[in-house]
């Protein structure tokens, strides 16, 4: 089952600085946007909930890497929803 993404403005916008700012973090990125559109469960994504948000019809915030063992790693902040097939991206971001 095949995923669409659909962004917040403040995820596209991170998106859109990283391939000015830093190509090669936005390349890795984009690979790991495809591999949670195509399947969110992947084991390479570690994806996981993130408690203390929530979406905005209280949905569960998930979080999944685009990078491990990485000094300000990126991490993907997603739900499910609005429609069945979507993914929502919420923020795109450095792990503290």
């Amino acid at each position: 089952m095949s995923f669409q993404l659909l962004f917040l403005p403040k995820a596209k916008e991170t998106l859109f600085l990283l391939e000015k700012t830093d190509p090669k973090k936005h390349k890795k990125v984009v690979k790991t946007l495809g591999i949670l559109s195509i399947n969110p469960r992947n084991q390479s994504l570690n994806t996981h909930k993130f408690s203390g948000l929530s979406g905005f019809n209280n949905e569960e915030i998930f979080e999944a890497y685009v990078q491990n063992k990485t000094p300000s790693a990126y991490r993907i902040f997603c739900f499910y929803g609005p429609e069945k097939k979507n993914i929502t991206i919420v923020a795109i971001t450095p792990h503290p």
